[in-house]
């Protein structure tokens, strides 16, 4: 994933402090915590057919057939980008659907001759063909992922809300925006989400290095869908992750229904790395019980007496230069 990326030189100089919420988090985090739910926690990655994780989290000599099937027993969802580049067909996700248990979740992207090749515009076949496809997940599908083409400026909320409108009631829905002027332009900034809000759909956090006013911190729902662009195991990705941990635990304790959190990695090797640090320290801060991806090294004697595999260290912090906030670059339109 190349959205935000600033070179390694560079990273030094981000200022990667979380925001305080803005000011409508909280307000919808209260209305829901009078009914009690107890917060589901959602952690996995943007893809499952890696071949270099064989070896890693995939056993020796894995077939690509059944990376799924593996990559379903170290994670419980996937932001599944595949359905950006390639429209789905209900056989191929109820396939799909069938190689993963009961509590997974796949979280498919809207196709890109939707988001765009036609900008939302004229495009009932398109999205009737793609909402039949992921139809075949069944009771394992979970929140759509919208991301309107990163040129779609404040000027086009029409569009954007004509299009969600149109789309089934039942279905869950985030959106990822991406053009500057929705983040930089109070007025836009409020409308937009004011029309999430009214429209029950989702808000998408996107904690990328380059482009630090998608990290806006506002749930339009009281569900958060985090995309976090690490840094290949900087040191600074560890501690950024500590800082979400903190921020998911205030979040639940608010109020929180659900946390989908998904790892990227610009080169998405080390992603499984990341995602058990992260897993470890919900754990250990949240109260949650998520089991830790299991890496092929982990198996056998490096086990303790009770089978558990040791913990993923930490790296030592490096002393860094007071934080500058790094320099906007433009976003890749696909990622």
């Amino acid at each position: 994933m190349d959205f935000g990326k600033v070179e390694n030189e560079d990273i030094s100089q981000v200022d990667f402090r979380l925001p305080p919420d803005a000011e409508g988090t909280g307000t919808t985090l209260k209305k829901n915590k009078a009914l009690g739910h107890t917060p589901q926690i959602f952690v996995g990655c943007a893809k499952w057919g890696r071949k270099d994780w064989v070896g890693k989290i995939y056993p020796l000599k894995t077939k690509e057939a059944d990376f799924l099937n593996h990559y379903a027993k170290h994670f419980n969802c996937i932001e599944l980008n595949a359905t950006f580049y390639r429209m789905p067909t209900f056989s191929q996700t109820q396939g799909w659907a069938a190689k993963v248990g009961d509590d997974f979740r796949f979280c498919p992207k809207f196709t890109d001759q939707i988001t765009h090749i036609k900008r939302l515009k004229d495009v009932k076949e398109q999205t009737d063909r793609f909402l039949e496809g992921v139809s075949g997940f069944g009771k394992k599908l979970g929140p759509l992922f919208l991301m309107p083409h990163p040129s779609m400026p404040p000027k086009t909320l029409d569009t954007l809300e004509a299009f969600i409108q149109s789309l089934p009631k039942d279905l869950q829905l985030f959106v990822e925006l991406r053009h500057p002027q929705w983040f930089s332009e109070p007025e836009a900034n409020a409308a937009v989400f004011n029309m999430l809000e009214r429209n029950r759909a989702g808000s998408i956090i996107t904690d990328a290095s380059g482009r630090r006013d998608c990290v806006h911190m506002h749930l339009s729902t009281p569900e958060a869908f985090i995309r976090f662009v690490g840094n290949g195991l900087h040191p600074t990705d560890y501690t950024r992750i500590d800082d979400w941990v903190q921020r998911i635990k205030v979040w639940m304790e608010q109020g929180i229904d659900r946390v989908y959190f998904f790892m990227h990695q610009h080169d998405e090797l080390h992603s499984p790395e990341l995602s058990k640090y992260l897993i470890q320290q919900l754990n250990k801060h949240c109260g949650t019980k998520i089991p830790e991806p299991i890496f092929v090294e982990d198996i056998g004697p490096a086990k303790d007496l009770f089978g558990d595999a040791p913990p993923t260290k930490k790296p030592a912090a490096r002393k860094e230069t007071p934080a500058k906030k790094a320099p906007t670059k433009k976003a890749a339109p696909k990622s």
